[in-house]
């Protein structure tokens, strides 16, 4: 049998990106063929990049050639989709053309903003939801955000790589307290209330140091904020981290922090769980989900840095709920392994394959 598997590659990392990265890999490893269409190729020539509206085209129309060529090879085909102008550009273009060329057409859907998304788009996204075979989300959170408007999604969970996000052998060599966050730089993940709550921590825990990792437009301003507060160099944006870079950084963590406002199944909090570091996190979205307060994680009000901070110094304060958090987390970990989710993926392959086949012979 063979996939076609539709989505973005790192880099950069992270997100949906790393999933579809993930999912290419280890299903070729089951034995599986899959013909990728990245949706995020690099630019050719790579100037066209500067160019905000022209690149589009440029980027658009090899896509559909990709596409329908890959259609007509493949038995199914897996779109991974996002909210926004990804949908209208990448999603929704997949998801006809493998319907034209009779190829049945799993959407992945993915994204903390889908609720904001379907209240205003256009009755023509319904439509292409609802010509697709199946439609999968990752979480719960999402599947109830489609329920509200009629539209039956099942969870396949994301996947994580145990193989390379582990625990740390040993005690931190430093014996400081080491607070980091792995979120992009924007408005929506918050990074400004993580500073501000390490502000209050670092008053109590002398030498703690907060690495945060991820890039994007809020950059200057919570450097800003960072030297604002005092924290010099107390404070390291590390930028984009490759995998096995962002590995090593949770196993050399005390804490993770997440304060995003808005999330589904953030891939952040299950490699801190396989890594076998502590999360506090803000209860947003999904992240209850996945995140039950006391047990795996300590959850907080979104914009609250001094909740966030309380919640940093129970834990950091206190090694035996770490230890606990530490170990409800690894077993949360163990159900996104692939060989838990794998078979799940499979079987749905093999259903919408046979049920093509049974199709087309009855047309004959």
């Amino acid at each position: 049998m063979t996939i076609g598997l539709v989505g973005p590659l790192p880099p950069p990392a992270g997100g949906m990106a790393t999933q579809c990265e993930l999912l290419q890999r280890l299903l070729v490893a089951d034995g599986l063929q899959v013909r990728l269409v990245q949706t995020n190729p690099p630019y050719r020539p790579a100037w066209i990049a500067r160019l905000h509206l022209i690149r589009a085209v440029f980027r658009l129309l090899p896509y559909l050639c990709r596409l329908w060529r890959m259609a007509g090879a493949v038995n199914v085909m897996h779109v991974l989709a996002n909210s926004g102008w990804a949908w209208h550009l990448f999603a929704a273009p997949a998801v006809w053309i493998a319907r034209g060329r009779g190829v049945p057409v799993i959407v992945n859907y993915r994204g903390g903003e889908a609720d904001a998304f379907l209240q205003r788009a256009p009755r023509w996204v319904g439509a292409t939801l609802a010509s697709a075979e199946a439609l999968i989300v990752p979480s719960g959170f999402l599947r109830e955000v489609f329920a509200r408007r009629g539209i039956r999604a099942e969870v396949i969970p994301n996947v994580i790589d145990l193989a390379r996000f582990s625990p740390a052998s040993g005690a931190s060599p430093t014996g400081r307290a080491h607070v980091i966050v792995t979120r992009n730089l924007e408005a929506i993940y918050d990074i400004g209330t993580a500073i501000r709550a390490f502000a209050l921590i670092a008053l109590q825990k002398a030498g703690a140091l907060l690495t945060i990792s991820g890039e994007g437009p809020e950059r200057g301003r919570l450097e800003a904020l960072a030297h604002e507060l005092g924290l010099g160099d107390r404070v390291v944006f590390a930028g984009r981290l490759e995998r096995d870079a962002m590995a090593a950084l949770y196993r050399s963590a005390d804490l993770v922090l997440n304060p995003s406002t808005v999330d589904n199944m953030p891939n952040s909090l299950l490699e801190a769980y396989a890594s076998g570091v502590p999360v506090v996190s803000t209860d947003v979205g999904g992240i209850p989900q996945i995140a039950q307060h006391e047990r795996t994680a300590l959850l907080v009000a979104s914009g609250d840095a001094r909740a966030m901070a309380a919640a940093a110094l129970r834990i950091l304060g206190d090694s035996h709920l770490a230890s606990a958090l530490v170990a409800q987390g690894l077993d949360e970990a163990r159900c996104y392994a692939w060989s838990e989710v794998g078979p799940r993926w499979a079987a749905l392959y093999r259903a919408l394959a046979s049920a093509r086949t049974r199709d087309l012979a009855e047309q004959r």
